[in-house]
């Protein structure tokens, strides 16, 4: 199946592992020219080599932190000059850290909302105007299940992901307004996904991995590559009709009824 991605630019935040590597992997397999950034410079040259191998060198990197917006808007503007664009970005940043609701002060949720929300924003802000410019554009926000129903014991992911819902819905419908209906915005929310971050938890609790997969239909937690087979989609000429959607990716455990 043709994805339409063929010479389009697609730009992945927090790419250097987990499910951020992933959806590079995909969209670099779907012949998009990929840029990443991170911070680890080399996880970061470790990625794009591989990248570079399944793009046929169409793939790019840049050390950077999520949360100095002015750094991620000179990324936006350095691959838009160089490789056109973008078409793609998926906004996407690492966990914050775990805990009940009490033991977070002030200053650990604006920095989560820093992480999270802000950073995703500036992303958006920066590319917007060359997605307009190119008449094509896929917005994409890596959260989590916490987007669509809060998470025993993570009170700042609780917090910020439905943040990122709404901005991604009052995104979604000003860009109607405004004419700009080649641009779509969509929620990724994955679930339990096997990711190094995931075992490093599960190795902390009772019960382990298998523990943390008895509340998934499906009895076991989600591989990168099924996020990033999702995200792919998203991003694609097929899905242009897809937009304020928030996408579960969780092997059923969202209770949700919308």
């Amino acid at each position: 199946m043709d994805l339409g991605l063929h010479g389009r630019t697609a730009m992945v935040a927090a790419a250097t592992s987990g499910i951020g590597l992933a959806i590079a992997r995909r969209l670099a397999r779907e012949g998009a020219t990929v840029a990443i950034c991170g911070r680890d410079p080399d996880r970061l040259r470790d990625a794009v080599r591989e990248l570079k191998e399944l793009a046929h060198g169409a793939a790019h990197g840049t050390t950077l932190d999520v949360t100095d917006h002015t750094a991620v808007s000179a990324w936006v503007d350095e691959i838009a000059t160089a490789h056109g664009g973008p078409h793609v970005v998926v906004a996407n940043a690492g966990s914050p850290p775990e805990g009940g609701a009490d033991r977070f002060g002030l200053a650990d949720y604006r920095a989560a909302l820093d992480l999270h929300l802000l950073s995703a924003v500036a992303l958006t802000r920066a590319a917007l105007p060359r997605m307009r410019a190119a008449g094509y554009g896929r917005i994409i926000f890596n959260t989590s299940l916490a987007a669509r129903q809060p998470i025993p014991g993570l009170a700042l992911s609780n917090t910020v992901r439905p943040a990122i819902v709404g901005y991604a819905k009052s995104l979604v419908h000003e860009l109607a307004e405004a004419g700009e209906r080649a641009v779509t915005v969509n929620v990724l929310a994955p679930g339990m996904t096997r990711t190094p971050a995931l075992q490093a938890w599960a190795d902390r609790l009772d019960g382990g991995l298998a523990g943390l997969s008895a509340d998934i239909p499906l009895g076991r937690p989600a591989e990168p590559d099924e996020i990033a087979a999702a995200a792919a989609y998203l991003a694609s000429s097929l899905a242009a009709s897809t937009t304020g959607v928030v996408l579960p990716v969780d092997g059923g455990a969202s209770r949700s009824l919308l």
